[in-house]
C-alpha cells in the first residue's frame, strides 16, 4: 500500500468537496453568471496546502462514484497527496459548494450537502496503516455534527496516540452544517449552541493541537469572551492552542492562558488587502503544521502560519491559492510588496510555475495541429478537405498504437480540422498542445474572436496552448512591438484561464541566423514580460547555440518546463542529427514535429491509394524511428554527463 509503505508527516480527516467559484466579484450570488472549479473542504484544502509547503500529506474521506469524485482522485494525485485514504462511495455523491465574492466582508456560500459522500464516512473507512504511518491526524470540527464522522474521527484519534503520532483538531466551525441557520447563510460563522460546545469538547483530551479563529474558540470553550473560552478550553486540554486573528495575525499558548491575547505567542504579521477569506484558514493551519511538524520556534510556526493565510487572502480559490514552499520563501524574504497582493507580478508567476500540474522529463509529440498545410495536400491531390478530420482521427490511433499509455507522448491537434481527435485524446495520458495563431499570420493574429481570453475559455484544462509566431529579434521595431503586445494578450489569457503556453519561435524564414539568433530572440521576449511554459524552437546542429539558447532560459526563467524541438519538414535522418546537438542540453526535453512523420501518408491516405490501417502503420512507423533515434540521443547525453560528474 502506498501510504503504508512511507512515512507520512499528516493525514487529514473529514470534508471533501467540489468548490464552485463565482468568477464574477463585487455582485450578488444571484448575479454571478460562471463558477471556476476546484477542489475544497477544509481537510483537503489543508492536505493540499501541507503538500505543496513540503510535507508528506493524504487525505481520508468518501467521495462519490461520480466525474467529480474522480476529479478529486486526479487532482490530489496531481498535488502529491496520497489518496490511499479515500473511499468510492457508489451510493452517495459527492458534495457541492457554490462561493462567491461580494466584498471584502461578505463571502455568500451555499453548501450542496444532503446525504453527501463525505458525511457518510464511518469507522470501517480508516486504513489503520495508513492513519499509524502518520505523525501527526487532523480531524475537522465540521465532520463531528454527525455520529458516524464522529466516530470514525476519535478513532483515527485513538490510533494515531497509539502509535505516537500528534493530534491536531481544526475547529472550523460551519452553523448551518450543525442545522442551526437556514441553508442560504452558509457564511455565516457563529450561533452559540450548548450542545454543538458539548459535543467538541468530547475530543479535548485527545488533541495535542487546537487551531480556531476567535468564533471558533467560542463556540469550543462555550463563551463569547475569548479569554474565557480559552481558559475553559485550557481546563479539559494540555494541548498547544492557537487562536486565529485575521489581519492581526495569531496568538499561541502552550501553557496558562494570559489575560491578553497580545501576551501570547505570536509571530510576524502581514498587512495585505483581503480579497477573498474563504481558504485563508486552511491555508493558516498548513503553514502552522510546516513549521511544527518540523518542531521549528512556536513563533516561526505562527509567522508561516500568518504568510500563508496573508498570500492566500489575497486569491481567487482555496486550493489552488495554497503557497509552494518556494513560494512562501520568497514571500518571506522579498521584502516590499504590494498591498493589493496579487498585482506582485513576480509572486504570481512564481506561484504559477511551482503549481504547475506536470512535468515532462522526455516529451515525443506527434505535431497534426496543421490547417493550411492539410488544405495544400487537399489542392495537390484533388481531396476533398471534408476528409482532413478523419485522417487526424487517425494520427490519434497511431500515437496510441505506438504510445501504448505512455504519458511521455503527446500530440498537437488543431479546432478546426483536428476536434475529433482532440475530443477523442480527452480519455487518453498523452501530453495535447492546441494551436491559437491563425495559419501564416505576421504580424501574429489569433484564429479565435476579437478577444482570445474567451476562446480560450471554451478549452478544456489540460490543452496546452500552442502559438507560433515568425519573430526575428532584427525585425523591425514597429512589427516587433506589434506582434509581442499579441503575446501579452495571450500569456495573460492563459494565466486567467489556467492554460499552459507553449511558444514557437521560427525566425529563420524572415533573416539570417546564427549561434546567437534564437537566443537573441527569446531574450527579446523575456525582456518584453513573456514567460512561457515552453519553447519551441528550431533545429541546430551546433552545441553553442543550444548553450546560448539554455542560458538564456535559465537567467530570465529557471523554473520553465524546457524546450521542444521543431520539424519544419526535415528529413529523418537530418533531425536525427539535430537530436545529438540538442540532447546535450538539458533543457530541451523532446520534440513536437509533424510533416517529417505525416506529410506522404496524408497524401496517400487523402488521394485514396492508402486505407486507413495502412496511413496508421506508416505513421506509426515514422513516428517510432524519431521517438528511437531522440531516446537514444538524450541516452547518450545523459551518460556523458553522468561520465562529467
Amino acid at each position: 500500500m502506498e501510504g503504508a509503505k512511507r512515512q507520512l508527516d499528516l493525514v487529514t480527516i473529514g470534508r471533501s468537496c467540489i468548490d464552485l467559484y463565482g468568477e464574477q466579484t463585487g455582485g450578488r450570488l444571484e448575479d454571478m453568471t460562471s463558477f471556476a472549479k476546484y477542489i475544497g473542504g477544509s481537510p483537503t484544502n489543508t492536505a493540499v496546502g501541507a503538500s505543496r509547503l513540503g510535507l508528506r500529506s493524504a487525505l481520508v474521506t468518501r467521495v462519490g462514484a461520480d466525474h467529480f469524485g474522480r476529479f478529486i482522485h486526479e487532482q490530489l494525485r496531481r498535488e502529491g497527496v496520497c489518496v490511499d485514504g479515500l473511499v468510492t462511495d457508489r451510493e452517495r455523491l459527492t458534495a457541492l459548494v457554490f462561493l462567491g465574492i461580494r466584498d471584502p466582508d461578505t463571502f455568500p456560500l451555499i453548501f450542496y450537502r444532503e446525504n453527501c459522500a463525505d458525511m457518510a464516512l464511518g469507522v470501517s473507512d480508516i486504513d489503520v496503516e495508513l492513519v499509524q504511518s502518520a505523525r501527526s491526524v487532523l480531524i475537522n470540527g465540521t465532520h463531528l455534527s454527525r455520529p458516524n464522522v464522529f466516530d470514525a474521527s476519535v478513532h483515527a484519534c485513538e490510533l494515531a496516540r497509539a502509535a505516537g503520532a500528534r493530534v491536531v483538531f481544526d475547529i472550523d466551525y460551519r452553523p448551518v452544517l450543525w442545522g442551526l441557520t437556514g441553508r442560504d447563510m452558509g457564511e455565516n460563522r457563529f450561533v452559540a449552541d450548548a450542545e454543538v460546545t458539548a459535543r467538541l469538547q468530547q475530543v479535548l483530551p485527545l488533541c495535542d493541537l487546537i487551531v480556531g479563529t476567535e468564533e471558533e474558540i467560542h463556540i469550543l470553550g462555550g463563551s463569547t469572551d475569548t479569554i474565557a473560552a480559552l481558559r475553559a478550553i485550557r481546563a479539559r486540554s494540555d494541548a498547544l492552542l492557537v487562536c486565529k486573528r485575521g489581519a492581526l495575525g495569531c496568538s499561541a499558548f502552550p501553557a496558562a492562558i494570559p489575560d491578553r491575547l497580545d501576551d501570547g505567542v505570536v509571530g510576524r504579521g502581514f498587512q495585505v488587502e483581503v480579497f477573498n477569506v474563504l481558504g485563508a484558514g486552511d491555508a493558516f493551519m498548513a503553514g502552522f503544521l510546516r513549521g511544527w511538524l518540523r518542531d521549528e520556534p512556536l513563533s516561526t510556526c505562527c509567522e508561516y502560519a500568518n504568510a500563508c493565510g496573508a498570500i492566500v487572502v489575497s486569491r481567487h480559490g482555496c486550493a489552488p491559492a495554497m503557497p509552494t514552499w518556494d513560494e512562501l520563501q520568497a514571500f518571506l524574504g522579498g521584502g516590499e510588496r504590494p498591498f493589493r497582493l496579487r498585482d506582485d507580478a513576480a509572486l504570481e508567476q512564481l506561484h504559477w510555475a511551482t503549481t504547475r500540474a506536470r512535468v515532462h522529463e522526455d516529451l515525443t509529440v506527434l505535431a497534426v495541429d496543421h490547417r493550411s498545410q492539410f488544405e495544400d495536400i487537399c489542392r495537390e491531390t484533388g481531396a476533398d478537405p471534408a476528409r482532413i478530420p478523419a485522417f487526424k482521427a487517425l494520427v490519434l490511433q497511431a500515437v496510441d498504437r505506438l504510445a501504448r499509455g505512455d504519458d511521455r507522448f503527446g500530440v498537437l491537434l488543431d479546432g478546426r480540422y483536428g476536434m475529433r481527435a482532440l475530443e477523442a485524446a480527452a480519455d487518453r495520458p498523452y501530453w495535447i498542445g492546441r494551436p491559437i495563431e491563425l495559419p501564416g499570420s505576421r504580424p501574429l493574429v489569433f484564429e479565435s474572436s476579437a478577444d482570445v481570453a474567451t476562446e480560450l475559455a471554451t478549452w478544456p484544462y489540460n490543452h496546452v496552448v500552442k502559438c507560433l509566431v515568425f519573430y526575428h529579434p532584427d525585425d523591425p521595431r514597429e512589427l516587433c512591438e506589434q506582434q509581442e503586445r499579441q503575446l501579452l494578450r495571450l500569456q495573460d489569457a492563459c494565466r486567467k484561464t489556467r492554460h499552459e503556453l507553449l511558444l514557437e519561435v521560427i525566425a529563420s524564414r524572415h533573416g539570417p541566423v546564427d549561434q546567437y539568433t534564437a537566443a537573441r530572440a527569446i531574450q527579446c521576449l523575456y525582456d518584453r514580460g513573456m514567460k512561457p511554459d515552453w519553447w519551441k524552437l528550431e533545429p541546430a546542429a551546433d552545441g553553442a547555440t543550444w548553450g546560448h539558447i539554455e542560458r538564456a532560459i535559465r537567467r530570465n526563467d529557471p523554473l520553465c518546463h524546457g524546450v521542444l524541438l521543431l520539424g519544419l519538414q526535415a528529413p529523418s535522418e537530418v533531425l536525427a542529427d539535430s537530436f545529438r546537438s540538442a540532447a546535450a542540453s538539458p533543457i530541451v526535453k523532446g520534440f513536437a514535429v509533424g510533416r517529417t512523420i505525416f506529410a506522404d501518408a496524408a497524401a496517400r491516405w487523402l488521394s485514396g491509394s492508402f486505407d486507413d490501417e495502412a496511413a496508421i502503420a506508416d505513421l506509426c512507423a515514422r513516428f517510432a524511428v524519431l521517438v528511437e533515434a531522440w531516446r537514444e540521443a538524450r541516452a547518450a547525453a545523459l551518460a556523458c554527463r553522468s561520465e562529467a560528474v
